[in-house]
């Protein structure tokens, strides 16, 4: 297999995932809200794949919805750490394979592909989703969840000019010196936020995702600014950039759907021609 233009990233997620404690760090209320307005009948008995598997927090709760073959694909090292956590599931009906997603092709097809958190931090976010598409049999249905430019303006402004800087330091300075301290005002934000949920503070930056991650501790917390500073790519996608993609002639057209979720991403999706 050729170089991958994604390589980078991919090794630098790895860091990332390699390195946290075994098991999912998404809860499986989080999991269900992500996937949302997709339901277990969506997967169960079916064969299902995720590309960008990372080290298969989501892969976990998939298996609760019991495919008949759950397939994960991730370019990175984290396969080692997808593997030990499915490991630990009594689900038996599934694999992980080290291979870029972006060429990533089964000639079956799947009756369910997800992306989730990957698109938006590819050279070519584009070409990702040609993957999904590609991946997903006729009458297969795909779901996909990315950064937005909508609402993420801070972020933007004040994060992604660190997140540069952050993605050429080692994984550990980027995590324990940049990331913790950085990530302490707005866990105190987003905590105080949740705390008073004053009708007047829906104007603040990041307020519906706030309630959404102020449910969580502050490891998880930094573990999604680590996130956010470890990458060497990211990109904010608008509504019209997905829309556009959703004109794909290979997708059934009146199938698709295009949710703003927590008010700075966009979860989409859709059924397969």
């Amino acid at each position: 297999m050729s170089a991958s233009r994604d390589q980078r990233t991919a090794d630098a997620f790895a860091a990332s995932w390699n390195n946290l404690p075994e098991g999912s760090v998404y809860t499986a209320a989080q999991f269900a809200e992500w996937f949302h307005p997709l339901e277990r009948s969506a997967a169960a008995g079916r064969r299902v794949l995720e590309l960008g598997c990372g080290g298969g927090n989501l892969l976990m709760h998939m298996a609760a919805w019991e495919p008949r073959e759950l397939v994960g694909v991730d370019l990175g090292d984290s396969v080692t750490m997808a593997e030990r956590n499915m490991g630990h599931t009594s689900f038996r009906s599934w694999r992980v394979e080290r291979h870029d997603l972006v060429t990533y092709a089964d000639p079956s097809g799947f009756d369910l592909v997800y992306c989730i958190g990957v698109l938006h931090h590819l050279k070519d976010p584009r070409a990702g989703f040609d993957a999904v598409l590609r991946n997903t049999r006729a009458g297969g249905r795909f779901h996909c969840w990315v950064y937005a430019h909508e609402g993420n303006g801070i972020i933007r402004l004040v994060v992604d000019p660190i997140r540069r800087v952050a993605s050429a330091l080692p994984w550990w300075i980027t995590k324990y010196a940049l990331a913790t301290p950085l990530v302490v005002p707005y866990f105190l934000y987003a905590k105080t936020i949740n705390a008073l949920r004053w009708p007047v503070l829906r104007k603040l930056p990041l307020y519906d995702y706030s309630l959404w991650i102020a449910q969580r501790g502050f490891a998880f917390f930094r573990h999604v600014a680590f996130d956010q500073l470890v990458t060497p790519q990211t990109a904010y996608l608008r509504r019209s950039t997905v829309e556009a993609w959703l004109q794909d002639e290979r997708i059934q057209q009146g199938s698709t759907y295009v949710i703003f979720r927590n008010g700075n991403s966009w979860k989409f999706g859709g059924m397969k021609r």
